[in-house]
C-alpha cells in the first residue's frame, strides 16, 4: 500500500535527529510536528516568530495567538520563545536550522527545488520564506506526492517551474518511495506499494537501487 499523508509525516519525523532545530513549511510538512517523539529534543522554529513550537492543539483548545506560518493553530512547549520576523529570518539565513521540511511542485534530479509558483492565475504570488529556508538549512527534506493530479511526475530531470533553490534538496518523501539525492544520482531509499523497477519505468529520472541493508 502507498503511504497516507500522516504515514509520510511519521517517516520524516523518524529521520530527524534528536536535538535538531527544524522548520516545517506550510502544507503537508506541518503534520510532522504531530509525530515527533516526546523527549526527542527537536526544537521547531516557525518563520512568523516562534521557537519550540508544539503539535496542533486538541479540538476546542486552540489559542488564536499561537499559529504557525500557515496560520494554523499550534501549541507551545516549555521554554517557547517569541520574536520579530527579522530575527526569525536571521535564524533561517544564518545557518542555525539543522533541517527544513518543504512541500514542492517539482524537484530535479540534481536537487533543484520549485515550490512557490506554477504560473496559474490563482497561484500564490510570492515566495514567502521558502528561498531563505532552502539555502539556509543544513538539510532540506521535501514532502510531496510523486505525481501531479494530471499524472505528470514531480521528480524530474530538470524543473520547468520557477526555482526556489538550486541544488538544495537532500531527500524527497513521497507516498510511493523515499529518494536520496546524492552526488552519484537519485537513489531509491525505500518503496511503498510499488517496486524499484516500476518506479524506474514511470520516471524520466535515472534511479539508483536501494543499498543492501537500508
Amino acid at each position: 500500500m502507498t503511504l497516507s499523508k500522516d504515514q509520510m509525516a511519521a517517516l520524516v519525523a523518524r529521520d530527524i535527529a534528536p536535538g535538531s532545530f527544524v522548520n516545517l513549511g506550510i502544507g503537508q510538512p506541518t503534520s510532522v510536528a504531530d509525530h515527533l517523539e516526546p523527549g526527542s529534543g527537536v526544537v521547531l522554529h516557525t518563520e512568523n516568530g516562534m521557537l519550540n513550537m508544539g503539535p496542533r492543539p486538541a479540538a476546542g483548545e486552540e489559542d488564536p495567538d499561537l499559529t504557525n506560518a500557515g496560520k494554523q493553530p499550534v501549541t507551545e512547549l516549555p521554554g517557547a520563545a517569541y520574536f520579530h520576523h527579522a530575527d526569525s529570518f536571521a535564524m533561517m539565513r544564518g545557518g542555525h536550522l539543522d533541517v527544513c521540511v518543504l512541500g514542492a511542485f517539482q524537484v530535479s534530479a540534481t536537487g533543484d527545488l520549485a515550490n512557490w509558483h506554477t504560473g496559474a492565475a490563482d497561484a500564490v504570488p510570492a515566495v514567502g520564506g521558502a528561498m531563505d529556508l532552502a539555502i539556509g538549512a543544513r538539510q532540506v527534506f521535501v514532502m510531496m506526492t510523486l505525481f501531479a493530479k494530471e499524472g505528470a511526475p514531480k521528480l524530474v530531470p530538470a524543473c520547468t517551474y520557477p526555482l526556489t533553490g538550486v541544488g538544495c534538496v537532500d531527500r524527497v518523501y513521497t507516498e510511493q518511495a523515499v529518494f536520496d539525492l546524492t552526488p552519484d544520482g537519485v537513489r531509491v531509499r525505500e518503496t511503498f506499494g510499488t517496486t524499484y523497477d516500476e518506479l524506474a519505468a514511470r520516471l524520466d529520472v535515472p534511479l539508483l537501487p536501494p543499498r543492501v541493508g537500508e
